[in-house]
């Protein structure tokens, strides 16, 4: 038997052998790719489970913002057909927010009452959903019991919109979640969220029991394009329409031809003398001009919102677009986007709509979308309602605090346009819109208004 210094000294030996030297240096080059394959795949699985656990927290993000909305939806209607579709969705909403909540690496300890809130929600407007559906009205209890849940789901939506933000900073990683437990994670929101999952489970620790578009934009599309008039326009004429739409001067032009799509139109993009660009599409039929969106940086806001809007009214007056009232605003960058409807002997005709973007540095038009009017602009052949405003108003609900009134043409889902009575108020501190129908007297739909530091919206 070799003693160990004898090993050692043949072990010492052999490594002076070229040949065996040749298959450590390969043994371990395929130790270190091995390695670092691993590694690489490690990594990959983690980034993946990330995304799908990101995707799942903003699936019930979104839909928990759905619940308020509905909720919120409900506590204003006076019909028991819209309050039966309002609640139908809150059921549909809440359960789906569970489905993704489920998906997340916290235990039941963490979420319990998360959840538990979810599906009381479902459970409770499924059940008044139900009663809708039998014509039974709603007791004051029942409505009790709905603002409780609205206020509920107010806080909610905050303390996730909080969580959204820690996890778009990577201030928290779903992988050390389901790696570390929810100690991990209850200490990570403690820290870093300003307590706010706690401050969440705490909310219903006593529980027992939202380019911005603006309303109606998604009923603007027609098979007939009424609001198109003219005769057919060439290339050559709609280059030169496009060139109109500046103040600022065109160094070049590259026209990308004639496209068919909801409206058949030429397409350019410009380049100016300053170097910025923009893209235009011009109407065909026409030669009216359909989308503008002028590529400028803006670095200072010196205008406000109203001064925006004159800019933009005067801008439409010069492109021909007459009689426009704003209705929703967005301003993000610098830049302001106003929703404008036509107004027809004082009646506003919300399917006829255009979006202005406003430079609040100068005033100065980037953008412009006419879509909506060229679908539906025509003029109407308005009747006097069957319906007066003052019997419209007792068909609401009591509580609701009105303050201003009118008549406004809306679009439907089946593509077809109704009267209504316009009732713009608030209710226990929401803001919204009811639109009854001048003809018939019921419900047709409702808005809640969102006035936000960057814009006024609806849902």
């Amino acid at each position: 038997m070799k003693t160990l210094k004898e090993k050692m000294i043949d072990w010492k030996n052999r490594l002076k052998d070229r040949h065996m030297l040749s298959i450590i240096v390969v043994l371990f080059t395929i130790i270190v790719i091995l390695g670092l394959y691993i590694y690489k795949k490690q990594t990959e699985y983690r980034q993946a489970s990330e995304n799908a656990y990101n995707m799942a927290f903003y699936e019930v993000v979104d839909y928990v913002q759905n619940v308020e909305v509905f909720l919120a939806k409900s506590l204003i209607t006076n019909s028991s057909e819209s309050s039966a579709e309002s609640l139908s969705n809150v059921w549909r909403e809440a359960n789906l927010a569970m489905g993704y909540l489920a998906q997340l690496p916290i235990n039941s300890n963490e979420l319990e009452n998360t959840s538990k809130f979810l599906n009381q929600v479902s459970e409770y407007s499924y059940s008044l959903y139900i009663k809708n559906l039998k014509d039974k009205e709603l007791s004051e209890d029942d409505m009790k019991n709905l603002k409780e849940l609205h206020e509920y789901s107010v806080e909610l939506e905050n303390v996730l919109n909080q969580l959204s933000a820690d996890i778009n900073d990577g201030r928290i990683k779903w992988g050390e979640l389901s790696k570390e437990g929810t100690a991990v994670f209850a200490k990570q929101v403690s820290n870093i969220s300003q307590d706010s999952f706690e401050n969440l489970e705490q909310t219903f620790h006593e529980y027992s029991g939202l380019i911005y578009d603006g309303a109606f934009s998604e009923h603007i599309t027609k098979t007939e394009k009424v609001g198109l008039t003219g005769d057919n326009v060439d290339e050559e004429t709609a280059k030169n329409k496009a060139k109109e739409l500046f103040t600022i001067n065109t160094k070049e032009i590259e026209s990308f031809g004639k496209s068919e799509g909801n409206i058949t139109s030429y397409n350019f993009n410009l380049t100016f003398e300053d170097d910025t660009t923009a893209t235009v599409s011009i109407s065909e039929k026409g030669g009216h001009v359909i989308y503008m969106d002028r590529n400028r940086e803006v670095l200072s806001e010196v205008l406000s919102e109203e001064e925006a809007d004159g800019k933009a009214k005067e801008y439409l007056e010069k492109q021909g677009f007459k009689n426009m009232k704003e209705t929703y605003y967005l301003k993000q960058s610098g830049i302001v986007t106003i929703n404008y409807a036509y107004v027809q002997d004082n009646v506003i005709m919300y399917p006829d709509l255009i979006k202005v973007k406003v430079a609040l540095d100068n005033g100065e038009i980037l953008g412009i979308e006419t879509t909506g009017y060229l679908n539906s602009h025509t003029k109407r052949n308005l009747k006097e309602p069957k319906v007066s405003k003052e019997k419209a108003k007792e068909s609401l609900n009591k509580d609701l605090n009105i303050e201003s009134e009118e008549l406004a043409i809306i679009p439907t889902e089946w593509k077809t346009e109704v009267l209504c009575w316009e009732f713009e108020g608030n209710i226990e501190g929401l803001d919204f819109i009811v639109y009854v129908n001048a003809e018939t007297g019921k419900e047709e739909d409702i808005l809640i208004i969102t006035n936000t530091p960057n814009g006024i919206l609806t849902h």
